[in-house]
């Protein structure tokens, strides 16, 4: 994962047809400004909306309306923790859905070193021990089960919406209900111009996250989508790296693997792209252990 500035490109699998929100959404699909200088429509013909083709406050419109609500779970475990937790939080909360309802979670080993955060109405946060793999890529790969479980106990009861995010982030503009939808996922800034043949699935045929080839590279950093939509997600993730561990085999890039398997068995209906976030320059040096 590069440092700096990067470019986002949002899929959201599915439009809901039973709200409010549905017609704002194809409203504006159908009356975006075009632009000539991307690419607008996948090879499926799903729309690919950027910056500057949606009025933001449309959206928030649609959703107020529909009374959305969001949850946002983040992982701190360990020297995360101290490195990056404050900033995080201090950033969703001036930029994340920012007028919408929003319960943050946070997942850690050390809950009283949480700093506390003075939030906006409406906005709370829940803190939730978890134990501390001796691995980051443990840590990455069993926080599927363990965002299954809490939407199960408590977020399927508040929220309307989950996004699950990478702690080692800032957020440096508005991510808002745009990025709403039934199921988003994101593009790795790395690969998004280059060809197919170098992105890295997973190519041993003896794990469940095996691919051949695909149609994007996503970036397990953020992901989210309905409820339903992301405990289906999460509980086929943490299935399948379950299943690997049974046999021995580890996925080349742990859950991120598995969940460009699953977004490869599932066509995006439409794709939204935007610059939101970046991650410190230091995040390599942490990564590493």
């Amino acid at each position: 994962y590069q440092c700096g500035c990067h470019l986002r490109l949002w899929v959201r699998l599915g439009i809901h047809t039973h709200d409010t929100y549905s017609s704002y959404l194809l409203n504006i699909l159908s009356h975006s400004r075009s632009r000539a200088d991307v690419q607008t429509n996948t090879s499926w013909n799903a729309p690919i909306i950027w910056d500057g083709m949606f009025d933001p406050d449309v959206f928030d419109q649609g959703h107020k309306q529909d009374q959305s609500t969001v949850a946002l779970t983040v992982f701190a475990v360990g020297r995360y923790l101290d490195a990056y937790l404050g900033t995080f939080l201090n950033s969703s909360e001036q930029y994340f859905m920012v007028g919408l309802p929003v319960t943050f979670y946070v997942f850690t080993d050390v809950p009283e070193k949480v700093p506390n955060m003075k939030l906006a109405p409406q906005r709370s946060l829940k803190v939730i021990k978890v134990e501390r793999h001796s691995r980051w890529q443990d840590i990455s790969m069993m926080r599927m089960k363990t965002i299954s479980d809490v939407i199960e106990s408590d977020i399927r009861h508040h929220s309307t919406y989950v996004f699950c995010f990478d702690v080692d982030q800032v957020f440096t503009g508005r991510f808002g209900s745009e990025a709403l939808g039934e199921s988003v996922a994101l593009l790795h800034a790395h690969f998004y111009n280059l060809p197919k043949h170098r992105f890295t699935y997973d190519r041993n045929p003896k794990s469940k996250a095996y691919m051949e080839t695909g149609d994007f590279y996503y970036h397990a950093a953020v992901f989210g989508g309905t409820w339903q939509s992301v405990k289906a997600m999460a509980d086929a993730c943490y299935q399948s790296i379950m299943e690997d561990k049974q046999n021995n085999v580890e996925a080349l890039w742990h859950d991120e693997s598995h969940l460009n398997k699953y977004l490869w068995l599932h066509n995006p209906k439409d794709i939204r792209v935007t610059r939101l976030i970046w991650a410190p320059k230091h995040y390599d040096t942490l990564r590493i252990s």
